[in-house]
């Protein structure tokens, strides 16, 4: 209990202090934008008293800013948060933001004839707001540095290097604050071995990446070589995307120009990003703001109602009242999963000898009538309410309340390629095939596919509707 509520505070640190500072970022540039606009009035009525007096004109113009700078911060990306970026740089962007910010100010006051709204203001406002977003964005990104530092929101990375990837290596083990954990380097460079063949694992160039992401846990590949084969560049980007890990590819680099990719900086280098599952940052970022909470707030709320079922299974049956179980999260990485036992105290011994039983295609393993499940346990199945402690696991951050369904680990040793992309995403509670009628008849490569589909045309909205549909699936009983 004591390292579960350790784990616990670990993920909450994380969830909160990062993910939901991310999402709820620009929400805070505007709030930042309307103290700067009213500190801009009071600075300029420092100046002259009875020049400036807060007119209608005045709350015209702040209504008008508003949403314009909605639209600008979410154009330029002003309200992602740095993470490798220098201070300059920084500083640079917000400059020519609020370069155009007051130049459509200037216009709007003469467009809308809003005459009384004073010029000294406009200048007053757009230095103001400069240096409010500035400081915000350095007190944020001290936060982000100081807990990627101490390894939360860490991502694991393959290298493809050469002499010339050199300072780009040394930049990465300096600058921990990138949150980036070098597990191998695939290189023949002699150079490369001799520096930092005692540091990190390094394996020739000529092995199979294929092998190696499916074999380790990879988050990213990041190809920073000086010499570039399009061929065998666009092998990679197939391997990668075919089981969802992100791949970089040094953009100065590259002959190429793919439609998916996007650009991303490390500390000024820039690299195609090429990723096949869902990026749009700050819809992700409300996506875990939403599981954390929620799962709060219904664990908070079932709680009496869980304390019967828990007395039910106790009282009825032999053995824990929740059955932990091993199972495959996001890209590889391993954890336990909690579900309200629904099947006699040897269930799983007895699984050997109903193999010859199973009903299911594929790796998985499912039997209608399985004779290991206690009467409680067929009513918790039936309406899914055995999959409730798994809130825990959205509170501690190894899963979401929608996604795919995690798997055993000796299912996923049976996986075929293009289903490993599955895992490129955090498993859910929920997801499409288990709101089917009876959904344990969806054959195996349907409910892959179904999955796939899930990744690919991933939205907030879909969610949204798949959190419902989930609701009322449980009163419809569908499961077996």
């Amino acid at each position: 209990m004591k390292s579960f509520m350790l784990t616990l505070k670990d993920k909450f640190l994380n969830l909160f202090l990062l993910n939901k500072i991310q999402t709820v970022f620009p929400l805070l540039d505007i709030i930042i934008t309307i103290i700067s606009y009213f500190t801009a009035y009071y600075i300029a009525n420092l100046i002259e008293t009875n020049y400036f007096v807060f007119t209608i004109d005045y709350v015209y113009m702040l209504l008008l800013i508003i949403p314009t700078w909605a639209l600008l911060l979410k154009m330029m990306n002003i309200s992602d948060v740095p993470r490798t970026r220098s201070t300059l740089s920084v500083l640079f962007k917000l400059l020519n933001f609020n370069f155009i910010g007051f130049l459509l100010i200037f216009l709007y006051k003469h467009i809308f004839n809003l005459e009384i709204f004073s010029h000294y203001m406009i200048i007053s406002f757009t230095v103001v707001n400069l240096l409010s977003l500035f400081i915000l964005r350095m007190i944020i990104y001290r936060v982000f540095k100081y807990f990627r530092v101490n390894g939360h929101n860490v991502h694991n990375v393959i290298l493809y290097a050469d002499d010339e990837s050199d300072q780009f290596i040394s930049d990465i083990l300096i600058y921990k604050e990138w949150g980036f954990r070098i597990l191998m380097i695939l290189s023949d460079s002699d150079k490369i071995r001799k520096k930092y063949g005692k540091r990190v694992r390094l394996l020739p160039d000529k092995i199979s990446i294929k092998d190696l992401i499916k074999v380790d846990i990879i988050d990213e590949v990041i190809y920073c070589k000086s010499t570039v084969d399009e061929n065998r560049i666009h092998d990679l980007i197939q391997a990668c995307e075919e089981i969802g890990v992100i791949f970089r590819l040094q953009s100065s680099f590259s002959p190429m120009s793919y439609a998916n990719a996007y650009i991303t900086n490390f500390n000024n280098v820039q690299f195609l990003t090429f990723s096949s599952s869902p990026r749009n940052r700050f819809a992700l970022s409300w996506k875990s703001f939403m599981d954390f909470w929620i799962s709060f707030s219904l664990l908070f709320l079932l709680s009496p109602f869980m304390l019967l079922v828990s007395v039910l299974i106790k009282t009825t049956s032999k053995g824990p009242i929740v059955f932990k179980q091993e199972r495959v999260g996001l890209r590889g990485r391993k954890f336990y999963i909690y579900k309200f036992r629904t099947m006699i105290q040897n269930a799983e011994k007895l699984k050997a000898r109903l193999i010859e039983m199973n009903e299911s295609d594929g790796p998985a393993f499912k039997i209608k009538k399985d004779p290991r499940i206690t009467p409680v346990g067929k009513v918790l199945r039936k309406t899914g309410l055995d999959e409730l402690p798994q809130l825990f696991n959205v509170l501690k951050g190894e899963m979401s309340l929608i996604g795919p369904r995690p798997p055993l680990p000796d299912e996923v040793e049976k996986y075929e390629r293009w289903q490993l992309r599955r895992l490129s995403v955090k498993p859910g509670i929920t997801c499409t095939w288990q709101l089917f009628p009876n959904r344990n008849d969806v054959i195996f490569e349907k409910w892959m596919k179904l999955d796939m589909q899930y990744i690919d045309n991933w939205s907030l909205k879909a969610d949204f509707i798949l959190f419902f549909r989930t609701i009322l699936s449980v009163f419809r009983a569908g499961g077996h």
